[in-house]
């Protein structure tokens, strides 16, 4: 029998990266540093758009090996340069209208999360960064998340170099 009462929780993710914190919190913020590296590994992302400001939007896709574009928009709702980043995420469609994950075949998802952000400075130019992804339902879609980022965060570090 399945289990249907799923919760949801924080995914936190830390990365240390070998960049000052500045270079790392732009890879956020410039549209043509993303595009190099957003996406779980062997996607693209062909399209990035980003009002970089308190109640700016973004959009963002990512596309699979097979072809299918996936796209995300969102809200910037805090900004505090290079320390901090909180934005909304949502699925959305090629024109930047959010859509329920159903539209990319996916059930169970909330309409809108929450990411943030967080850039330390360490020591000899390295950085830390903490990803908060706030109310992802645990099990299969947390996980795929997870991988997700991760994926995606290898290739941030490789942008890096």
């Amino acid at each position: 029998m399945a289990n249907t009462n799923q919760t949801t929780d924080d995914l936190v993710i830390t990365r240390f990266f070998e960049a000052p914190r500045e270079l790392v919190f732009q890879a956020w913020t410039n549209p043509e540093h993303l595009m190099r590296w957003w996406g779980p590994k062997n996607f693209t992302s062909p399209v990035c758009k980003i009002d970089f400001q308190v109640g700016g939007k973004y959009l963002f896709s990512m596309r699979s090996p097979e072809g299918q574009d996936f796209w995300s928009m969102g809200v910037y709702r805090e900004i505090v340069i290079p320390e901090k980043i909180i934005f909304t995420d949502s699925f959305a469609d090629e024109k930047g209208n959010p859509v329920p994950a159903s539209h990319y075949g996916m059930e169970n998802f909330p309409d809108e999360l929450i990411v943030t952000l967080l850039f330390e400075e360490e020591q000899q130019g390295k950085t830390k960064l903490t990803l908060r992804h706030t109310g992802l339902p645990a099990g299969e879609m947390r996980e795929m998340t997870n991988s997700g980022w991760n994926e995606s965060l290898d290739k941030l570090a490789e942008s890096l170099k």
